[in-house]
C-alpha cells in the first residue's frame, strides 16, 4: 500500500467555517435550533416517524403559503429544483408560456421553460422596474398561454412584483399563473389561495431561515387538472409530480430517499416562523428594512428601485460614485464578518444586494452594517457624514416603538 496514501497526515483538516452574519441575498441567518434539529437521529425515509414529519411540514408550508393545497411540499432540492418542479409539470412541448423578465430570474424561467420545448414569449423590464398590469394584459390576450410565469420577489434587483390584478387577468384569460416566491415566502405575504396562485415555489435558506436544499412548491386544483391531462410525460423522473404525489400523499410509496435531516431543519424553522406568526413576521421585515433605509439615506446611498417596490427582504442599492464594489464588500467579510451581495446581470458593479432575510432581520445586524460600511467607504475616500447612518437608524427605531 502507498504509504503517502494511507497516511493520516494527508487528511483534510476538520471543518471549521468563520462565523458570518449573512446579510447578501441568501442564504441567511440560521436559529440554532434549526441546526441543532439537522444533528437529530437520521430515520429511513419512510419510517413512521419520518412520514409524520413530512405531514406536519406539509401542514406548516401551507399556513405559510396561505393555502390549503393539498399537492404542497418540499422538493429535495434548492429552490431552482422549484422552479423547474413547477415548469416541467406544467409545460408540454408547443404549450405556450409568457415568462415575465425583470431580473435574472424571471430570465431562468424562461430558460427553463425553453429547455422542455415550450414556444416561450418574453415580456422584460428594465432591472429593479416591475411589471404593469395593463403590459401583461396585453401580452396574454395577444399570445393567449397556457402559462404565465412571474417572479414575486426578483432577488437579483430587490424588486417587489404586485400580483393581485395580473392573476385576475392570467386566470380570466384561462392561463395558468406560476409564481417565484424564493425570496418573499415568510417575509411578505405570499396569498396562493387569495390570489389564486396555481403554481408556487420557494427556497428554504431565506425568509424561511434553513439551510439551503429544499423547494417548498405548491400546485392549485386547476394545475392538478392540466398535469392529470397531459399528452406526453413529464420531462424530468425527478420531478414529476404524478409520482411524487405518491411519497407525499397517502400511498406513502417510495421515490426517493429524501433528504431527512434536512426536513428536520424545515420542520423547525416552520415551528418558528408560525410561532412568531406571519403578520409579527411581515412587520419585523418591513421595520428593519425601513431603519436601513432611514440609514443609508442619511449616508447619501441611494436605492436602485423605486421606494413603493423596494423588497423589505432585499435591499439593492447603488454603490457611491468611485468606490470600488469589490473592495468594500471584502472589508466587510474580512473585518466585520458581514456578507453581502454584488450586482447580477446589468447591476453588476453597480449595485450591493444587502438582505434582511429571516433570523438576519434584527436590529443589532442593521446598526452594525451601517457602522462598517461608514468605515468602508471612508477607507474608499468617501466621506459621509460621520455616524449619520447609525443616527438615523435609531431615530427610525425610536419613533416606531
Amino acid at each position: 500500500m502507498n504509504s503517502s496514501v494511507s497516511s493520516s497526515a494527508n487528511l483534510c483538516a476538520p471543518l471549521n467555517p468563520p462565523v458570518r452574519i449573512l446579510m447578501g441575498p441568501g442564504p441567511s441567518e440560521i436559529h440554532p435550533s434549526v441546526l441543532a434539529a439537522m444533528a437529530a437521529p437520521t430515520v429511513g425515509h419512510l419510517d413512521p416517524y419520518f412520514l409524520k414529519v413530512m405531514d406536519e411540514v406539509q401542514s406548516m408550508l401551507r399556513q405559510v403559503f396561505q393555502t390549503t393545497n393539498h399537492m404542497t411540499m418540499a422538493i429535495s432540492g434548492t429552490g431552482s429544483a422549484g422552479m423547474e418542479t413547477c415548469v416541467v409539470n406544467l409545460i408540454e412541448p408547443g404549450d405556450r408560456m409568457v415568462a415575465c423578465v425583470n431580473g435574472v430570474f424571471g430570465g431562468r424561467l424562461a430558460d427553463v421553460a425553453a429547455r422542455v420545448g415550450a414556444a416561450v414569449t418574453t415580456i422584460e423590464r428594465p432591472f429593479g422596474e416591475v411589471f404593469s398590469s395593463e403590459e401583461i394584459a396585453e401580452v396574454v390576450q395577444r399570445v393567449k398561454p397556457k402559462v404565465v410565469g412571474i417572479v414575486q420577489a426578483e432577488t437579483s434587483t430587490g424588486a417587489h412584483q404586485p400580483l393581485e390584478e395580473i392573476a385576475r387577468i392570467v386566470h380570466e384569460a384561462g392561463a395558468l399563473l406560476i409564481v417565484d416566491c424564493v425570496t418573499s415566502l415568510a417575509g411578505v405575504p405570499v396569498e396562493v389561495d387569495r390570489l389564486g396562485i396555481d403554481a408556487a415555489y420557494s427556497g428554504s435558506q431565506k425568509c424561511l431561515g434553513c439551510p439551503p436544499g429544499l423547494a417548498p412548491v405548491t400546485f392549485g386544483p386547476k394545475a392538478l387538472e392540466a398535469m392529470d391531462q397531459r399528452k406526453t410525460r413529464v420531462s424530468s423522473w425527478y420531478l414529476d409530480i404524478g409520482l411524487l404525489r405518491n411519497y407525499w400523499g397517502s400511498n406513502r410509496a417510495y421515490h426517493h430517499t429524501a433528504p431527512i435531516n434536512m426536513n428536520y431543519a424545515l420542520h423547525q424553522a416552520l415551528r418558528l416562523v408560525l410561532s412568531e406568526g406571519l403578520e409579527a413576521r411581515f412587520a419585523r421585515h418591513k421595520l428593519h428594512h425601513q431603519a436601513l433605509r432611514a440609514g443609508l439615506s442619511a449616508m447619501q446611498i441611494q436605492y436602485a428601485v423605486a421606494p413603493e417596490v423596494s423588497l423589505p427582504m432585499l435591499n439593492a442599492v447603488r454603490i457611491p460614485e468611485g468606490v470600488d464594489d469589490v473592495a468594500v464588500r471584502s472589508q466587510l467579510l474580512n473585518e466585520f464578518g458581514i456578507e453581502i451581495g454584488g450586482g447580477l446581470g446589468p447591476m453588476k458593479g453597480k449595485t450591493w444586494r444587502i438582505g434582511l432575510m429571516g433570523e438576519t432581520a434584527k436590529k443589532s445586524n442593521v446598526l452594525l452594517f451601517l457602522a462598517a460600511l461608514e468605515q468602508c467607504l471612508n477607507r474608499q475616500g468617501v466621506r459621509p457624514p460621520a455616524g449619520a447612518g447609525i443616527a438615523a437608524a435609531n431615530e427610525y427605531y425610536i419613533a416606531s416603538r
